[in-house]
């Protein structure tokens, strides 16, 4: 549907299409050009979604002021006249198409309406609140930046640009939400990133179907590659050097208007497991804290049901004084090791989600006491034996060590099928059990890019930045799993050109 040339009733129409709602605003003036007589207009826009001093500074005092003080004759229409003339401090576009004006005030822009054209400007002016950029809450880092992604995508978007400043870095803007008409923007660097990778999140960017995307967590579960797998094949971030990282590795972003999390794809386990302070810290010490990482997260998932197994099954492997020991702590238990286990463990995910759900310094008090409380009523009531809470501990500190959290909630779901694999057959349980999570995370992809790249296709040349960390003037080519137009991220120069400029130093 287009405008009329009648303002009254392009006014009726927009409140109809809103509904008559109270926070529509329609300020209406007269605009008086000498020479010409006073013509009608109207802005429309939404109380709250726009700046008033902006929409007074920028569009009211130059149209009411600026052009009854002019004394030229207008050679052009007013609408031009007014678009190239008077407002010019502010961003505007002009249409007559009824649907996107609509579109442009629920964005927070207002419509400039003038009696006898059938076109609008939509002035920018926005100015609704918003949080400001804090550190990261999920990813915290002893070195390196300590700001954050916001709720407004805008900001974002400025966050990644000022620490990338390359001219083919490249945002593409959709609206997705058949109701909400939320902004998503794919950022890429266009002489890195692969096309075909480009084109297939777009595609699939464009094939979601929802009333309305209230995080990225909406697109991520709609675009991955396995949603019945518990692990996640699209990586999630609030940190802006995360991304700016997987886009100088060839990945593509994901950003989400009001969501403070960016998604990267293609991700893998490896990419998934590394902290971006790793890259800040000498690569000695950030070897040692990423074997401490990958061993954590292996004792994280595999020592309940390994307790169980051994305890349960196999106790002649346990050392002598170690199993009579374990024998004299679970006398009197009234329950086998898996119920055990299995009590404690449930426990300890009730105390980490209470502990989220409380406000700050409530949550952290109620995890540690709760825990202090709970594992030693358990103990004097002769529910479970001590080498079970040490256990249980064990398993809590190595799963806090995982960067990701989404990556940590799949292992925290499959611990529970390992100790369910091991109260059956053992040893030989547990074995089978990893077998068959390393059958489905080598079938898992993220967006044609094997999930276990670059242990499973080997890359010899991808393994230098895996659990170990090369020296940076070793890391000469960007991830191969990428498929990257520009593979080389650090030109090899001459050793003679080395030295003699080390000697220059």
């Amino acid at each position: 549907m287009q405008l009329t040339k009648r303002i009254h009733h392009n006014i009726k129409f927009l409140q109809e299409q809103f509904n008559n709602s109270t926070d529509l605003v329609v300020r209406r003036f007269n605009i008086n050009i000498p020479g010409i007589r006073e013509i009608a207009g109207a802005l429309v826009f939404f109380d709250g979604l726009i700046s008033n001093q902006l929409i007074t500074d920028a569009v009211l005092d130059p149209i009411l002021h600026e052009t009854s003080e002019f004394q030229q004759p207008i050679d052009a229409d007013l609408l031009t006249f007014l678009k190239e003339s008077i407002l010019t401090d502010a961003e505007h576009s002009e249409t007559n198409d009824a649907d996107k004006v609509l579109l442009a005030i629920m964005m927070g822009e207002a419509a400039l309406l003038i009696d006898g054209y059938n076109t609008a400007l939509t002035i920018s002016v926005k100015g609704w609140q918003h949080r400001s950029i804090e550190s990261p809450q999920s990813e915290g880092v002893i070195r390196g930046p300590r700001d954050s992604f916001v709720e407004a995508i805008n900001r974002n978007m400025m966050l990644i640009r000022r620490r990338l400043r390359d001219p083919n870095l490249v945002f593409e803007r959709i609206q997705i939400g058949t109701r909400g008409q939320n902004d998503v923007v794919i950022a890429y660097i266009k002489d890195i990133a692969n096309k075909n990778l480009v084109a297939e999140v777009r595609k699939r960017l464009e094939k979601v179907d929802l009333d309305v995307i209230l995080d990225s967590g909406y697109i991520e579960q709609l675009i991955e590659d396995d949603w019945w797998s518990p692990f996640n094949t699209v990586q999630d971030t609030e940190r802006p050097d995360e991304v700016v990282a997987g886009l100088v590795e060839g990945r593509v972003a994901i950003l989400v208007d009001n969501s403070p999390f960016a998604l990267l794809a293609p991700t893998t386990i490896n990419s998934q497991m590394l902290s971006p302070e790793d890259y800040y810290v000498r690569w000695p010490a950030a070897n040692f804290v990423r074997l401490i990482r990958f061993i954590a997260s292996f004792v994280a998932l595999v020592t309940p049901s390994l307790y169980i197994s051994l305890v349960s099954f196999h106790p002649e492997m346990i050392p002598t004084q170690l199993a009579l020991s374990i024998a004299a702590s679970r006398e009197g238990l009234p329950f086998p090791s898996f119920i055990e286990a299995l009590v404690m463990e449930l426990s300890l995910e009730l105390l980490r989600e209470a502990g989220i759900r409380l406000p700050g310094p409530i949550g952290q008090t109620i995890g540690i006491v709760g825990g202090l409380v709970i594992g030693d009523a358990a103990v004097s009531a002769g529910i479970v034996s001590p080498i079970m809470v040490i256990v249980v501990a064990m398993t809590a500190i190595a799963g806090f060590i995982i960067p990701t959290y989404t990556l940590s909630f799949g292992l925290r779901i499959t611990r529970f099928f390992l100790m369910i694999a091991a109260s059956f057959l053992g040893l030989y349980g547990l074995t089978l059990g990893m077998l068959i999570l390393l059958g489905h995370l080598a079938t898992l992809t993220s967006f044609g890019v094997s999930y276990l790249s670059p242990w499973a296709p080997l890359n010899l040349q991808d393994i230098r930045d895996s659990v170990i960390r090369f020296p940076w003037h070793a890391l000469r080519i960007r991830p191969r799993y990428t498929r990257t137009n520009d593979p080389t991220r650090r030109p090899q120069g001459p050793p003679g050109k080395k030295k003699q400029n080390r000697g220059k130093q």
